[in-house]
């Protein structure tokens, strides 16, 4: 096999990788949520993730780029994990975890907007196109899920529902500002010293609401494991593979994970939580994808993509 064929394999073995990781975070996320409540689930998985990258951190000598961005990262990591992390357990208790995978997949979208917002990188008529069709398929994918439409369940049902997919996309817009943010003031920084500054700065964001909201039972066994795997795995695992995936492929092809994530977690949601798949969820999933690859400039209407257009969007670790 010559050099050029095991590079390529590298990079799509760490592709498929990710998304297998980050898909598998929306299943554990929801057996945490369910046994410890969403801010718990979220701040667990964040001091685990955090313990897993200092060591690693300190090992690679990174300690000194930490100390001298120390305010950024910490403040990053309370938008890109604390956050979002939070309103996505908040919704696993209501929504199953392939519906929230599949709205965890308009990030790219977000981060267009706000990119355009903040820096200015107005989008051209392809990537606005996308985003038209990317946030229409949100809305008939929330419409229909959410019981906005006629006769759909009793009212809070719906409400809760309704509820569910506005902290998924709570988090996304969440992804999108610290994307931007890292671009503001963690941008040359190196990527293991982000990442765990972030992981320690949303701790600290979640530990004393965690605290007060602490189960008065003690979770089981499952749900400590569930987490101990959303911690390592998911995220202090994920990072490190997200970070080696941008140098090894470049960050247009890194975006794609997005596309894959939500196969794998609908995957696993039908698999090991019996959640049922709908032609209606699969339709509006397809509509997403096709709004995502426009606005995050992987695909363009009547011209060949440009990588370059896709690397302001590449979507934060999961």
């Amino acid at each position: 096999m010559s050099a050029a064929a095991r590079a390529q394999r590298a990079w799509v073995l760490d592709l498929l990788l990710l998304a297998a990781l980050w898909g598998a975070s929306f299943l554990f996320m929801r057996i945490g949520a369910a046994e410890f409540g969403a801010l718990p689930t979220a701040a667990v998985r964040v001091a685990i993730a955090a313990l897993f990258l200092v060591p690693l951190m300190v090992l690679r000598g990174q300690t000194g780029a930490l100390a001298r961005h120390w305010k950024a990262a910490l403040g990053v990591g309370v938008i890109n994990s604390g956050m979002p992390f939070a309103l996505f357990c908040f919704a696993l208790l209501t929504i199953n975890s392939g519906l929230a995978a599949v709205l965890n997949a308009t990030v790219p979208m977000f981060g267009a907007l706000v990119a355009w917002a903040w820096f200015g990188d107005r989008p051209d008529g392809s990537r606005i196109a996308g985003l038209v069709i990317g946030f229409a398929g949100v809305a008939l994918l929330a419409g229909r899920t959410a019981g906005l439409h006629g006769g759909a369940g009793d009212h809070a049902a719906q409400m809760s529902a309704l509820w569910a997919v506005l902290a998924c996309l709570g988090a996304c817009l969440c992804y999108g500002i610290a994307a931007s943010a890292t671009r503001r003031w963690l941008q040359g920084v190196p990527a293991l010293a982000t990442a765990t500054g972030s992981q320690l700065g949303a701790t600290l964001f979640l530990a004393l609401p965690a605290a007060w909201l602490w189960p008065a039972h003690m979770p089981g066994a499952r749900a400590w494991l569930a987490l101990l795997a959303l911690g390592v795995a998911c995220t202090g695992f994920a990072y490190i593979l997200f970070f080696r995936l941008i140098e090894r492929a470049g960050p247009a092809r890194a975006l794609t994970v997005t596309f894959l994530v939500p196969v794998f977690a609908v995957a696993y949601g039908a698999l090991f939580l019996g959640e049922r798949i709908t032609p209606w969820m699969l339709m509006c999933a397809a509509i997403i994808v096709c709004g995502v690859a426009l606005s995050s400039g992987l695909v363009r209407l009547g011209r060949r993509a440009r990588p370059a257009a896709a690397a302001a969007s590449v979507p934060p670790p999961r």
